[in-house]
């Protein structure tokens, strides 16, 4: 096939398991019908990648040398780590037009692969302030992603983040402007079902300490409201799920059930009448969460109830999808939960309907072919 007509080949580039991995394979779907597409992560290949080449669980991408650290060999502890090491000599140089690199680590190693036309890195959290509620992980590793940050993501011929304000921290810091490209689920053909007494409460996700998953519990008790409340959780840390398990059996309404697979994760929530989501701003990331839980809820036509989160409640607001508490706590929950009526439920609902295809993975897409189609042109893009 001579150059004129030959289809761009494309690399998504990912250390974590892509068929698994909501946000990659929006970008594995979308791309594959106008680029070949080969995919390099963990675990099985992505229906519709053309390759897939797959990173041994064995290497992994996380095992940092503390001693390098301490002496500040960024790069030496960069490139030892397994998984850099195991693409280095697995991934072939000069073989892709173009490479979409998710995440800060995996764009050092993009641009040692000398694509043609360029790397686009596409960033799911602030990196450098990932776990900044630790002392420990701040003195040492922040300066590390740091520095991967000025050496290596400045020099990506474009990039992309989750939530506005990562895109103006990243810009701060190290001089570029991330576009945003939000965690937006795929556009799902459903209705917002009738609302009745009592009002139906859902929560889905992982489950973690940090999610505040018993305030939700606390708040539906002390609710005047009446109240049922579904948490769907994959047991992310076993400890604190048979906490949350003990308190919801002490609360009538309150049931925790096993998680259910993504692809069936909306049509099952769509029963529900609102999501619930309050999230404390412990870390930087999470002060500035846009979570794909979110715009899940907007698919599965339901209305919202969230903590004071910035980024949550512009969107909140906007479309006029549901109601924010004044805090993070059980108290500032409850309160905006005794404010449910099954009047004002069904407009959240019809808000989440009407929103629907604006807030849909299809919308977003776009941010990313734009800047793919910029590369493989050979465009020069504006930081």
């Amino acid at each position: 096939m001579d150059s004129v007509t030959s289809v761009p080949r494309l690399l998504i580039l990912s250390f974590s398991p892509i068929a698994g991995d909501a946000r990659v394979l929006k970008q594995v779907r979308h791309f594959s019908k106008h680029y070949d597409v080969v995919t390099c992560g963990y675990g099985e290949s992505p229906a519709e990648s053309a390759e897939h080449i797959r990173i041994p669980d064995t290497a992994r991408q996380n095992d940092l040398d503390g001693r390098l650290i301490t002496l500040h060999q960024y790069r030496l502890a960069y490139w030892r780590l397994g998984a850099v090491r195991w693409c280095r000599a697995n991934l072939p140089r000069g073989d892709w037009d173009a490479i979409i690199a998710n995440d800060v680590e995996t764009v050092p190693l993009a641009l040692s692969l000398a694509a043609t036309k360029g790397v686009h890195a596409d960033l799911h959290e602030f990196s450098p302030r990932l776990h900044s509620n630790l002392a420990a992980w701040k003195r040492r590793i922040q300066p590390y992603y740091e520095w991967l940050c000025r050496t290596y993501v400045a020099k990506a011929s474009s990039w992309t983040t989750v939530s506005g304000g990562l895109a103006r921290q990243y810009q701060l810091d190290f001089g570029f402007l991330p576009e945003l490209a939000i965690n937006a689920a795929p556009y799902t053909e459903l209705s917002a079902g009738a609302v009745t007494s009592p009002i139906r409460l859902v929560h889905s996700g992982v489950c973690l300490r940090a999610r505040n998953l018993i305030a939700l519990v606390d708040a539906v008790e002390a609710s005047t409201t009446p109240l049922t409340l579904d948490f769907y959780l994959t047991a992310n840390d076993p400890a604190h799920l048979a906490e949350l398990r003990a308190r919801a059996a002490e609360v009538p309404g309150v049931t925790v059930h096993d998680p259910v697979p993504y692809e069936h994760l909306l049509e099952t929530i769509n029963r529900f009448d609102v999501g619930v989501f309050a999230l404390p701003p412990a870390t930087f990331n999470s002060e500035w969460a846009l979570p794909n839980k979110l715009f899940d809820f907007v698919q599965a036509r339901l209305g919202v109830v969230i903590g004071p989160s910035k980024e949550m409640v512009r969107y909140v607001e906007e479309y006029s999808l549901g109601l924010v508490t004044d805090g993070f706590d059980a108290p500032s929950i409850a309160a905006v939960l005794d404010t449910l009526t099954p009047e004002n439920v069904a407009a959240m609902k019809a808000s989440s309907d009407a929103a629907a295809g604006v807030l849909s993975a299809e919308s977003q897409v776009a941010v990313w072919d734009v800047a793919v189609a910029a590369i493989v042109a050979g465009e020069q893009r504006s930081r």
